[in-house]
């Protein structure tokens, strides 16, 4: 068990807030840009203000929601594999959060949503791992070749 980590109820918290954070961020920048495009000349820095004030709190909601559901998940199965830390962890706590988000639409809806943010989760652990394996071998220590021999050698 890595005892550098918080505690899961620590780490649930502080992921809702970081995702909240950065969907009200990445909410700013797209719906800024969004609503200064889509305004009148006069009125673009109004336009961009008013389609912030309006949709970046809630992408920053959906983020946050997102993460806090993704994080007790992973907290869960961790918890259910005895601490098994393994991108299997991942993967399912994916396919519950997305199976969880899209459980009001019905049964097909939740089918739909558990299995892709299993797929994306799954690839995003794969490329995480081929990344690591990549960048593992530019390190690996290896013996020098010996020296040459200088005996002469009679023929």
């Amino acid at each position: 068990m890595d005892h550098t980590r918080d505690p899961c109820p620590w780490v649930i918290l502080n992921d809702f807030g970081g995702a909240f954070a950065m969907g009200a961020i990445g909410g700013t920048i797209w719906h800024g840009i969004k609503g200064f495009r889509n305004s009148p000349y006069g009125e673009r820095r109004i336009g961009a203000i008013t389609a912030i004030k309006m949709r970046a709190p809630a992408l920053g909601g959906n983020f946050g929601v997102w993460g806090g559901l993704f994080s007790t998940f992973d907290c869960a199965i961790k918890g259910l594999r005895n601490h098994k830390e393994d991108p299997w962890n991942s993967i399912l706590a994916g396919f519950f959060t997305g199976g969880a988000l899209a459980v009001r639409g019905g049964y097909k809806a939740a089918r739909n949503g558990a299995i892709g943010c299993a797929v994306l989760l799954a690839v995003i652990e794969g490329v995480g791992i081929g990344f690591q394996k990549m960048l593992a071998g530019a390190t690996k220590l290896e013996a020098p070749a010996p020296p040459p021999s200088n005996e002469k050698v009679l023929a």
